[in-house]
């Protein structure tokens, strides 16, 4: 019996270190996301193209890869999960950091999406049913209310949010969705299925747009804007998934998403690099509050009973 739990437990560790260190490369993959769409929709790209374009290019790729590896269709309710997922990560996300980030700066965008490891914890929570301590909704709502409180203090609206502000919010809400149920069906579909699978989904939807957007806004971007578009389209939209969906696949999720925090860090300094973007002293405390406020949520998702019987398994 102890040779079998240490056994047991040997394997849990390495399962939470490979997932882990699968998080991580998702996520710094991701962290280039929020500057590379600034570069591509200032830069002669419509934000509607941005948003679409970016996932009929990765679909091409999903579509390769799926009949390539012959890989089974989805079954019943599987197509169902397939459309939220999509409907988030695949649309909701790309379209509206895009429309965003045309008057939003990379760094303070990066700000709002710190939200997203708490909302994605939240979402997690009422999609298994879990049962997590009181104070995890506390913090998570009071991570909520500082970044709204930055984005409107920073943006000189002490009444209200701005448009963008508006956006940020609501692609975090999508990403949350998206990554929670992804993250779900990828134990079923395995982790570049689901995503893949989500891609072609989306294609009828992605294309009619895309090309909607290019006849309404033809393009006027140079090879650095388009260069920008190819990282969004082939790793932020596609490779980025095959990492991250199989971490959280491995789990166990709430370990596995706290690397999430570390995604606007790393999001602010590449805006420094590539944007010439100051890191200013409200963009460095809103950033560091949020995280802070994050990162106690994902902690304290769990109950003790829930977290034992996770790690259990």
């Amino acid at each position: 019996m102890t040779q079998h739990s240490s056994a047991t437990q040997s394997g849990t560790g390495l399962l939470s270190r490979a997932g882990v260190l699968w998080g991580l490369a998702g996520v710094t993959a991701f962290s280039f996301t929020v500057p590379m769409t600034r570069i591509a929709v200032t830069g002669g790209l419509s934000p509607l193209f941005v948003g679409c374009g970016r996932a009929v290019v990765a679909a091409a790729l999903a579509a390769l890869a799926l009949a390539a590896t012959g890989q089974r269709l989805p079954q019943g309710r599987q197509w169902i999960r397939l459309v939220v997922i999509a409907a988030g990560v695949v649309i909701g996300f790309p379209v509206l950091t895009s429309y965003a980030l045309t008057t939003a700066s990379a760094g303070h965008g990066a700000v709002v999406i710190a939200l997203l490891p708490a909302a994605t914890a939240a979402t997690a929570v009422v999609r298994e049913r879990q049962s997590v301590r009181p104070m995890f909704w506390v913090v998570a709502a009071l991570g909520a209310v500082v970044a709204v409180g930055f984005a409107a203090v920073q943006g000189g609206r002490l009444t209200g949010l701005g448009w963008s502000d508006l956006l940020l919010l609501g692609a975090v809400v999508a990403a949350a969705v998206g990554y929670a149920e992804g993250g779900l069906l990828a134990r079923e579909l395995g982790a570049w299925q689901t995503v893949s699978w989500a891609l072609v989904v989306s294609a009828p939807v992605t294309g009619a747009l895309a090309v909607f957007a290019w006849w309404q806004h033809p393009s006027t971007a140079g090879a650095s804007e388009w260069a920008a578009f190819g990282y969004l389209a082939v790793i932020s939209m596609y490779l980025g998934f095959f990492a991250w969906y199989r971490g959280l696949a491995i789990g166990p999720m709430s370990s596995v998403s706290q690397v999430q925090l570390i995604q606007p860090v790393l999001t602010i300094c590449w805006a420094a690099i590539l944007l010439g973007e100051g890191l200013t002293w409200p963009v460095v405390m809103g950033g560091a509050a949020v995280i802070v406020c994050a990162t106690v949520a994902v902690r304290t998702r769990m109950s003790p009973t829930v977290r034992q019987e996770e790690f259990s398994q």
